[in-house]
């Protein structure tokens, strides 16, 4: 590490860290309107530019919610999966609950971006606090406060935070292209729904349904190749993120993939939590399914692969999970006896053939930029911790 490298409290490079609060839904007069708000169900994104829930001026005003403006990182303190812990960079001015503590910079001491990438570098450090099981309890303001944060000049700051922020715009470059082309295959499909004839036909018809019939979590082993798939594993863009990585023993790999293997084609649902949410297997593939989630197999005269993912991701399907979700428990769910009886529109042979030779490059193009991804996103998560530890000087890097 360099000698100018220092040592500082984080709140002595922070204006403030404060959190926020929630606008009672018992005021319908506070929700719905053009103020954002955000919660931490949001920030599995790195880079936030809106929000899914609104609030009025009045629900601003006659609550404990808090603004955080643009340049802030937050961080998550209670979340599903791999949310809680998570940093985020606020691309725009929002409102927040208390599930979420924001960090607010001294743009005189600390560049925002390279907080922010400082933060997400502690992420694991912030889920063992945020969990409770910490001996000083969970993640609070007053414990990020007394945090230490070592970094460089301002100049080398801004190197750091451009390095990274280069491999991430790229990312979303390309997200915002994938989204693009998702659209368009959607739009196709919509359009051959509307002008060709076709028959609404049980899944059943047209893919193997195969389950996960496991309960016990197999331990996780280090020095592995075998991965199983988590729920995290399944994104919202049709294909399945191997980057999170869960490795197990070879003697439970094979046990769990006794009945089904998951390769390139296949497609995974998920049962529970997320219910319906799918992606399928981009090519390489070679993992264990985990619980809560069904394999989709197309059978072998149905070589309809990217009609297959298209029609999953559709409204239309999208309508038959939520007639086929089971709310009988705490929890809905997505039984997977009624997964084969999902109703897919099926076109005559050569309806089918010339849809799919449409739609296959298009899912093509979208499966090359997110391997594209999950290569720059491996590149940025080897080089963060190198670059705020001062490992990698880039004091010589002209950008």
């Amino acid at each position: 590490m360099k000698s100018e490298w220092r040592n500082f409290l984080l709140e002595d490079v922070c204006e403030k860290i404060y959190s926020g609060g929630t606008p009672s839904t018992k005021h319908p007069e506070y929700w719905g309107g053009n103020l954002k708000w955000l919660s931490s169900g949001e920030t599995s994104q790195r880079f936030i530019y809106d929000t899914e829930r609104k609030i009025t001026q009045l629900g601003a005003d006659n609550s404990s919610t808090k603004l955080a403006t643009k340049g802030c990182t937050v961080i998550a303190t209670v979340g599903q999966g791999y949310t809680r812990g998570q940093a985020s960079f606020l691309m725009t001015d929002t409102y927040m609950n208390q599930s979420v503590i924001a960090c607010k910079p001294n743009v005189n001491i600390i560049e925002p971006l390279f907080l922010y990438y400082n933060l997400d570098n502690r992420y694991e450090e912030f889920r063992l606090l945020s969990d409770g099981t910490s001996t000083r309890g969970g993640l609070s303001g007053w414990i990020l406060k007394r945090m230490e944060i070592i970094i460089p000049p301002l100049q080398e700051q801004r190197k750091i935070a451009g390095i990274l922020k280069s491999l991430d715009d790229k990312i979303e470059l390309n997200n915002a292209i994938n989204k693009n082309l998702e659209q368009q295959a959607q739009a196709i499909f919509t359009w051959y729904m509307e002008n060709f004839p076709y028959t609404l036909s049980p899944l059943g018809d047209m893919a193997e349904i195969i389950d996960c019939l496991h309960t016990k979590k197999p331990d996780a082993v280090e020095n592995s190749k075998f991965q199983l798939l988590q729920l995290n594993n399944i994104t919202d863009s049709g294909f399945l993120d191997l980057s999170y990585k869960y490795y197990i023993s070879k003697s439970d790999y094979e046990n769990w993939t006794r009945k089904c293997e998951i390769v390139a084609g296949d497609c995974v649902i998920t049962n529970v939590g997320r219910i319906g949410a799918v992606s399928q297997a981009p090519i390489g593939t070679h993992a264990a399914m985990g619980r809560n989630m069904t394999c989709i197999r197309l059978k072998k005269d149905k070589p309809f692969y990217s009609y297959l993912i298209t029609a999953l991701l559709s409204n239309h399907i999208r309508k038959e999970i939520m007639k086929n979700t089971d709310e009988g428990t705490i929890m809905g769910a997505l039984n997977v006896k009624n997964i084969p009886l999902l109703l897919f529109p099926m076109f005559e042979s050569s309806t089918m053939i010339r849809l799919e030779d449409i739609l296959s490059p298009i899912r093509k193009a979208i499966e090359r930029n997110y391997l594209s991804n999950q290569t720059l996103a491996l590149l940025r998560d080897t080089l963060l911790p190198k670059l705020m530890s001062g490992e990698i000087d880039v004091t010589g890097i002209d950008l």
